[in-house]
């Protein structure tokens, strides 16, 4: 990849970090956020490529599936935010990533944290106005809410487990 930038651009950019110092990190934030994002897209790619069995334009013989397109969607990774990837399909619907999950809106550490803070005293509607602040995404009590319930259900069964004690005398 050749990334051709002329010198006035240069100077622009120059002029506008001197001017606003703190721009520089969110030029930063985004130029991840977008790499990320086609990071993992081109990684469904690859493993659609691998679930057809064949390359781009590769022809195969009798009633084979093909590639249909992709859709756009926001997952939030912890430490980068929200990240917006192109998740691609198959023509028959029988690809499934196995990188992002179907039904999921963020990674399972973000969701074990969120958990960590419920318990830690922090409330599901604080969370939530905090959640856009830390990771760029909005997080309903509701999301907060589901959660937690198997953590609570789990808690609530160690909790409540009955305890034997042995004693020699």
């Amino acid at each position: 990849m050749k990334v051709e930038i002329s010198v006035p651009e240069v100077v622009s950019i120059f002029k506008e970090i001197q001017q606003k110092p703190g721009n520089i990190f969110e030029m930063i934030r985004v130029e991840i956020k977008e790499s990320v994002g086609q990071y993992l897209t081109k990684l469904m790619d690859l493993e659609r490529t691998e679930f057809l069995g064949r390359q781009w334009y590769e022809h195969a013989q009798g009633d084979v599936n093909h590639r249909n397109g992709s859709y756009s969607r926001n997952f939030t990774l912890k430490g980068i935010g929200a990240v917006k990837v192109e998740v691609p399909r198959d023509r028959k619907g029988e690809y499934e990533t196995r990188i992002i999950p179907r039904s999921k809106q963020y990674e399972v550490e973000l969701r074990q944290d969120l958990s960590l803070m419920f318990l830690t005293g922090v409330s599901t509607r604080s969370l939530s106005m905090m959640s856009e602040r830390l990771i760029g995404r909005k997080v309903s009590p509701t999301e907060v809410s589901n959660a937690n319930k198997e953590l609570i259900e789990a808690v609530e069964k160690w909790r409540t487990h009955k305890v034997y004690f042995f004693g020699r005398c």
